[in-house]
């Protein structure tokens, strides 16, 4: 492993994958963004961990994501592909494609996924959350934050946004855990992975194709009825590419909210002097949302490949390489923060990288804020001793930052 040509002793991707350094991972992102900030890993791989650098690559042209076919990137972008187009090309959501493509399938999903049409969902998302919070308090003893609010909460927005029956919901979550492994590159997934999440991919597609025909027949005021609809000068999505978009927004939709609620609590409770002041002062809940999401992203990395010869910082990248983006190392860069390792929600002017940069930011971040403002806003207000009831436990993945369990006793 190299910095700028010296060789540096440092940690390796395993220690990325290490069960014990998913509680707390950032020690092992400040060594590495200390000692060797642009790391080559070999002479196909970069690890990126400060913040300038990250949001470089990302604002990029020059940086994209490859072909299914492009030899120098096999076995090392994330898994995308199921969906293939009549002449057997692999048909991707628009997070994985490049300009122009990108550029006509964003702005055509742009159209329905509004965000007149996020804020309208406010007063439901806020009558899911009091159901689920209703039935959390009536639990005796402590109860479990991610059980009870911080899934069920988003899987019943994502499924209401494209017209998922209730009943159909339980299958939703499973897809959505499966699906997300997409977002690890090949080279980090553990064995079977891969497979599991293309079955689950293939599973959800085979379900939503009985809804998009349905919706053709009796639109509603759904997003996958807005999404069957919309056009621009006769361009439509085609029904391969409709059935990437849900499947990536069931992604955005629902995994990295999940875990911006959880972690978000577990940070305010571990500090209670943000607590008590986001408590006093509840006009600072859309300021401390975004330090929440700097403080300890949803998304802690992402890749992204050098399509030609390009530079970082001063450095040559040649064309085929792979650049992994660290992005949990790069929202706590001290060169852009004053005390990265604080958290504190009143931080201005705040900036961090956890919903992306340029052309593929966040086209859910909008919903993600939402839903998490509103489940901060309730938990403060009808649980004023709120405590840790037990040590949280974390998922396994790599790239989705996030606990499967946080015990809480709501006082």
């Amino acid at each position: 492993m190299t910095q700028l040509g010296t060789t540096t002793a440092l940690p390796s991707l395993q220690d990325l994958l290490d069960p014990r350094n998913q509680a707390d991972p950032y020690p092992l992102y400040s060594r590495w963004r200390a000692q060797a900030p642009l790391a080559r890993l070999d002479d196909r791989l970069m690890v990126l961990t400060r913040y300038e650098d990250c949001a470089a690559v990302l604002r990029d042209g020059r940086f994209g994501h490859p072909e299914a076919d492009d030899p120098r990137f096999a076995g090392r972008r994330p898994s995308l592909d199921v969906l293939v187009d009549e002449d057997g090309r692999p048909v991707r959501g628009f997070l994985g494609l490049n300009p122009p493509d990108h550029t006509r399938m964003r702005a055509l999903v742009a159209q329905a996924f509004t965000r007149r049409r996020v804020e309208r969902l406010a007063p439901r998302i806020e009558e899911l959350a009091d159901e689920l919070f209703t039935a959390m308090e009536r639990t005796p003893g402590p109860v479990d934050l991610i059980e009870g609010l911080a899934t069920p909460l988003p899987v019943a927005v994502i499924s209401e946004l494209l017209g998922v029956p209730t009943e159909d919901r339980h299958r939703m979550l499973t897809w959505s855990h499966a699906v997300a492994r997409a977002l690890v590159p090949d080279f980090l997934l553990p064995p079977g992975a891969a497979e599991q999440e293309a079955r689950a991919r293939r599973e959800f597609t085979d379900y939503l194709r009985e809804l998009v025909v349905e919706r053709r027949r009796a639109p509603g005021d759904d997003l996958l009825s807005a999404l069957v609809t919309v056009h621009d000068d006769g361009d439509a999505l085609t029904e391969n590419e409709l059935l990437a978009t849900c499947t990536l927004l069931l992604i955005a939709g629902h995994e990295t909210t999940v875990n911006l609620i959880g972690n978000g609590t577990l940070a305010l409770l571990r500090h209670p002097d943000q607590l008590a002041r986001l408590r006093s002062d509840p006009a600072l809940t859309d300021n401390a949302v975004e330090e929440l999401l700097r403080y300890d992203s949803p998304v802690q990395l992402t890749v992204r490949f050098a399509l030609q010869d390009a530079e970082v910082a001063g450095v040559p990248v040649p064309a085929g390489s792979t650049l992994l983006l660290l992005i949990g190392a790069a929202n706590r860069d001290p060169a852009a923060y004053d005390h990265p390792e604080r958290l504190d929600i009143g931080r201005t002017p705040l900036r961090h990288l956890a919903f992306g940069q340029g052309i593929h930011f966040c086209l859910g971040a909008p919903l993600a804020r939402l839903e998490t403002q509103i489940a901060l806003r309730m938990l403060l207000a009808r649980a004023p001793q709120v405590r840790l009831a037990d040590e949280p436990e974390w998922k396994d993945h790599i790239t989705l930052r996030g606990l499967s369990r946080l015990p809480l006793s709501l006082g």
